[in-house]
């Protein structure tokens, strides 16, 4: 982000400005009003309802939306590409050539992608409260919290049959029960060539103007049949027009907004340093892996893709808050709310909530390298491992009451836990040794060759001797084996005698005493920023919205270009254009075109929108989510943000930001002329096969 554009963020930050568009607002507290005030739209029950059962999450992290009354469901193609990847194999590369079933009968079924589709919200605030004692702090109130969850989890789902989750608002200010229903049965339709939904590669990567065809069609079904959904979006042929109001309906996965200064603190001279050098040491990685055969690149291309998207993210996100201006601004507002707040007879307890959170943030910073290679698994990169933890404290959880479990394996989460660990997607020995030898090589580099624990882990091996031991000898893979030792417990892992289980096993007390010291600390802060979202409420109100945490939200805004560089940027780009961004990279990769886009291009109205920019407040997690117009109509689909979005984790600009999707006539256009699936796109338009 150039540093004008800090500055402007800065200023919205310091004193928000009252005409942005800004907000990731609940749908059980929508922005009526300043909506209707701005634009003369009112936002109706009937409106939102429809919209929220339309809308759908994707365990592949995710969001996406029904478009047709035959379980029809479209989300990105880099969203997709999880599924793409693990039923892609050497002679049917899926992810990199595209797919399209010519009936029914060919789509492809999903090896363990799961969608939920929100039903509804129940406020559980006092409920949880209450269940928490007087006075408690630390462990016991972790505990506490953790049980209440549990049981109101269950409760919901024995009652509803529906997925149930409880979700923490405002930093621990709200709680609220989110009741979904659950897919399992998902079916591959229609996905383009990587190169057209991400052309440009990573070069273009958060830029704009750009030209991806970045979607993936699949099919719900249940009981073997398609879905028959209530709700799904009708197709708007004409798409979004510049300077329309627009909405975005999705699952936004992470926010810091309301963090404390000390918080942020953390996140700048710790945590994001500590992932952007994993994510470049992984980028390094999977690139020198990948270019070593073909096969390779196609095992590590969705590992990689993510990696290098993250890496930007990352980039985007330290350098804000790096930049004096930003954190200033942060700073300064902060101090402003102190200030006001210490002018109200009861500030004590809200002031010192404040201290609580800085002295909980530095017990965390100094467990952080430990807890984020032992607990968080960045020493243990491995699908394998991951198997192998699960399958070691699934024996060891499942015995104990509910609410004493570890969150994973409460009795709400079992069947989509058991989703992924029954998955028979294909996992890579050879590609398990890479990551996994890079892994501990990171473990003996952080904690020294001489901790006792290192030593036990690398059983006087060096570290790649060590993974290509541990994964060739495992069992795990086996989805048999895996059958068996959970059904048989504790005593059958065990027994088992697994290599790679053992070795969770040796690390298993202390990343578990990491875990603890690490909720109790979350406790505290929960506790601590309850207080002050009550002290704020207090002085404000309560009609803003709370960060995101990968749960459904409402963000609206302008189809809008930018000013970037003294040049006006439009807030449309065509198909001509992609032609033209070809032919001036001289049709070299990442800017090569598929041949079918070469082959079919007289056939196009090369004036169709391919791509477009809006004001809307999005970010990681928005990716597949639904544009809608005022008539609730499905005008494009969220794949993307321009760079200048990138500190959008910290507060919100609509000067240079923005949000970046795909056009709905251009997705017409493409499926009908250049992937030749009128089918496809006749059910698109009618609403149905």
């Amino acid at each position: 982000m150039k540093p004008s554009a800090f500055f402007l963020l800065a200023a919205t930050i310091a004193l928000t400005a009252a005409h942005a568009d800004e907000g990731m607002w609940l749908y059980t507290a929508p922005p009526r009003d300043q909506i209707q005030a701005k634009y003369g739209f009112a936002l109706t029950d009937p409106w939102l309802d429809h919209l929220m059962h339309a809308s759908v999450r994707l365990n592949s992290g995710g969001s996406g939306s029904f478009v047709s009354g035959d379980g029809l469901v479209l989300t990105n193609h880099h969203v997709g590409a999880d599924a793409l990847q693990k039923f892609s194999t050497p002679a049917h590369n899926y992810l990199r050539d595209g797919f399209a079933a010519a009936t029914p009968a060919d789509e492809i079924k999903c090896l363990d992608l799961e969608l939920n589709v929100l039903q509804s919200v129940e406020d559980v605030t006092a409920r949880v409260n209450a269940a928490i004692p007087a006075g408690a702090t630390g462990d016991a109130a972790a505990l506490a919290r953790r049980s209440i969850f549990a049981a109101i989890e269950k409760e919901s789902r024995e009652a509803t049959g529906l997925r149930s989750d409880v979700v923490t608002l405002w930093q621990g200010g709200a709680y609220h029960l989110y009741r979904s229903k659950r897919y399992t049965d998902i079916r591959l339709v229609f996905a383009p060539e990587a190169q057209a939904a991400f052309f440009g590669g990573d070069p273009d990567n958060f830029e704009y103007p750009r030209y991806d065809l970045d979607v993936c069609f699949f099919r719900v079904y249940e009981n073997g049949l398609p879905v028959r959904p209530a709700h799904f979006l009708q197709w708007s042929a004409a798409g979004a027009q510049d300077g329309d109001l627009v909405f975005v309906s999705g699952h936004p996965g992470r926010t810091s907004r309301l963090l404390t200064v000390p918080e942020l603190a953390f996140l700048r001279d710790n945590q994001f340093p500590w992932q952007l050098a994993g994510l470049k040491r992984r980028e390094v990685l999977l690139s020198a892996w990948s270019g070593r055969s073909e096969e390779n690149a196609r095992r590590a291309r969705d590992d990689l893709f993510g990696v290098q998207n993250s890496r930007k993210v990352r980039d985007g996100e330290l350098a804000a808050l790096q930049d004096p201006a930003f954190f200033g601004a942060k700073v300064a507002a902060e101090n402003s709310f102190k200030q006001r707040l210490a002018a109200r007879p009861d500030a004590a307890d809200a002031l010192a909530a404040y201290g609580q959170i800085a002295a909980a943030q530095r017990l965390l910073a100094g467990i952080a390298t430990r807890q984020r290679l032992l607990e968080n698994g960045n020493g243990f990169s491995a699908q394998s491992f991951g198997l192998a933890r699960a399958l070691l404290r699934a024996g060891d959880e499942r015995p104990k009451p509910n609410g004493e479990r570890l969150r994973e394996f409460a009795d709400s989460h079992r069947e989509s836990f058991e989703l992924d660990l029954f998955s028979d997607r294909p996992i890579y020995p050879d590609f398990e040794i890479l990551t996994l030898g890079d892994s501990l090589t990171l473990l003996v580099e952080q904690l020294g060759a001489g901790d006792p624990l290192v030593q036990t882990v690398l059983a006087g091996q060096s570290p790649r001797a060590r993974a290509a031991t541990l994964i060739n000898t495992t069992r795990v893979r086996d989805v048999a084996f895996r059958h068996q030792l959970y059904e048989g417990g504790a005593a059958a892992v065990a027994a088992a005698q697994d290599p790679l289980i053992e070795l969770a096993r040796a690390i298993d007390p202390e990343s578990r005493r990491l875990r603890k010291i690490a909720e109790a600390q979350d406790e505290t802060k929960q506790q601590a920023q309850a207080v002050i979202g009550k002290a704020r409420f207090a002085l404000e109100g309560a009609g803003g919205y709370p960060d995101a945490t990968f749960t459904l939200r409402l963000s609206y805004g302008l189809v809008k270009g930018y000013e970037e560089n003294g040049a006006h940027v439009p807030a449309l780009t065509t198909f001509a254009g992609l032609y033209d961004r070809s032919a001036a990279q001289h049709n070299q990769p990442p800017f090569d075109l598929p041949a079918r886009w070469v082959e079919r291009k007289q056939g196009l109205d090369l004036a169709t929108p391919f791509n477009f920019v809006s004001t809307c407040d999005i970010i990681g997690g928005n990716s597949g989510s639904p544009v809608v117009n005022r008539a609730g109509e499905f005008v494009g689909i969220i794949f993307d943000g321009n760079l200048q979005s990138l500190s959008a984790d910290f507060g919100y600009d609509d000067v240079q930001s923005r949000a970046l999707s795909v056009h709905s006539a251009g997705i017409l256009e493409a499926l009908r002329k250049v992937y030749a699936v009128p089918a496809l796109a006749a059910e698109l338009v009618a609403g149905h096969r």
